[in-house]
């Protein structure tokens, strides 16, 4: 989550908006932002899917297995 939280805030800063107005812009609680940025790891995925959207990005869940494969 840190890379996540590092990229949502350096976009949000050049953005040139506060943690409140990005909030507000994107649709989600202040609260929702902040623990993002903090690199908080028990959020609801389709919250930081709506914060990663306004920068045209997305998380996708991946599995074990498709992890192990992709290393081999």
């Amino acid at each position: 989550m840190k890379r996540v939280a590092e990229f949502v805030k350096e976009r949000r800063k050049e953005a040139g908006l506060t943690q409140e107005a990005f909030a507000e812009r994107v649709g989600v609680a202040l609260t929702v932002v902040r623990k993002i940025e903090q690199g908080k790891t028990n959020l609801n995925m389709d919250k930081v899917n709506l914060v990663l959207k306004m920068f045209g990005h997305e998380l996708a869940a991946v599995s074990t297995k498709e992890l192990t494969s992709s290393e081999s």
